[in-house]
C-alpha cells in the first residue's frame, strides 16, 4: 500500500521522502503544488495538490494506507475526511499539544476515526535562521529573553522520527514529544553559530517591539506572531524536555546544535563573501 507525504517539497516533508527512499520504499506518493519543479527522487510518484486546497485532492488518497500530514489548521478536518473515506488507516501528523497553537490539528486527527501518531517537536534548530539578517548586517541579535532555554531539534531528525512511524506496523495511537539532545539558552545558540562562522556575535536583550523590528527583514508579517507565540514558550526546566526521544525512537543519535550550525553556515554568511 502507498505512503502519501503531504507538503512533500516543504522543509520536513521533503526530508521524509528522502528517508523513505533511503529505507528502500518504492510506494511513495508525494503531494506537491508543482510536480514539474519538485525534483523528487526517481521512483517517487508526484501528485499535484495542496492540503490547504482540499478540492485539489481528488484521487490523492487512492490506494494510500499511511499518511504524513503537514499541518494545516484551516482545512485539516476536511482533508482527514477525504483520507478516511479513501481507506487511509494511519496518520502521522506534525502538530503540538492540544493547548498549543497546533492543537487544532492534533484534535482533528484524534477525532478522524483513523489511528494516529502525533509528532510534537520542540523549537526547530532552523528557527535560528530568523537571525540571519541581523548576523549578516551587524553581528548583533536582538531578543527579549537571552537566558530562555529549550532543546531545539533539527528538522531532519523530525523527518527520521516521522519515517520510523510511517514504516511501523503498529496501528496504536501515540504522541511523541520531540526535542534535541541538549538544553541551550538563546545565548548558547548564538555562541555556537559564532563558533561555526569563526566570528564574534553579540546578544542584545531587547524589548518586544525592538525584537519584532529586528526580525521583520527575515520574517515579515510573521515576526509579531513569532515573538508572541514562540519566544514566550521557551522553558528553562530541562526535566520537561525529552532529550533522548530521537534516539529512543529511531536508534540514531540526535543532531547537536553545534553540528547543525557547522553544516548550515550559508544563511548567516555575508551575501558578498
Amino acid at each position: 500500500m502507498t505512503i502519501l507525504v503531504t507538503g512533500a517539497t516543504a522543509n520536513i516533508g521533503r526530508k521524509i521522502v528522502d528517508h523513505l527512499v533511503a529505507a528502500g520504499r518504492t510506494d511513495i506518493r508525494a503531494l506537491t503544488t508543482d510536480p514539474e519543479r519538485a525534483a523528487l527522487p526517481a521512483g517517487v510518484e508526484a501528485f499535484r495538490g495542496y492540503v490547504r486546497r482540499p478540492e485539489s485532492l481528488a484521487g490523492a488518497f487512492d490506494g494510500v494506507d499511511r499518511l504524513y500530514l503537514a499541518p494545516s489548521a484551516d482545512t485539516v478536518t476536511e482533508v482527514l475526511a477525504l483520507a478516511r473515506a479513501a481507506g487511509v488507516r494511519h496518520v502521522v501528523d506534525l502538530s503540538g499539544e492540544p493547548e498549543s497553537w497546533w492543537g487544532t490539528v492534533c484534535t482533528a486527527v484524534e477525532n478522524s476515526g483513523m489511528s494516529w501518531t502525533h509528532l510534537w517537536p520542540a523549537d526547530f534548530m532552523e528557527n535560528t535562521i530568523t537571525w540571519s539578517h541581523q548576523i549578516r548586517a551587524t553581528g548583533v541579535v536582538h531578543e527579549p529573553f537571552p537566558d530562555a532555554a529549550t532543546a531545539p531539534i533539527a528538522m531532519d531528525d523530525i523527518a527520521a522520527v516521522a519515517t520510523t512511524a510511517l514504516l511501523s506496523d503498529s496501528t496504536g495511537n501515540r504522541a511523541y514529544p520531540l526535542s534535541g539532545p541538549e538544553v541551550l539558552t538563546r545565548t548558547d545558540l548564538l555562541d555556537r553559530i559564532a563558533t561555526a562562522l569563526g566570528r564574534e556575535l553579540t546578544f542584545a536583550k531587547s524589548s518586544r517591539e525592538e525584537t519584532i523590528a529586528a526580525l521583520a527583514p527575515t520574517m515579515g508579517d510573521q515576526a509579531t506572531w513569532y515573538v508572541d507565540n514562540v519566544l514566550t514558550a521557551y522553558t528553562p526546566d530541562p526535566t520537561t524536555l525529552p532529550l533522548t526521544s530521537v534516539f529512543d525512537i529511531t536508534g540514531r543519535p540526535a543532531t547537536t546544535f553545534a553540528t547543525w550550525a557547522t553544516t548550515n553556515t550559508a544563511p548567516f554568511t555575508s551575501l558578498d563573501s
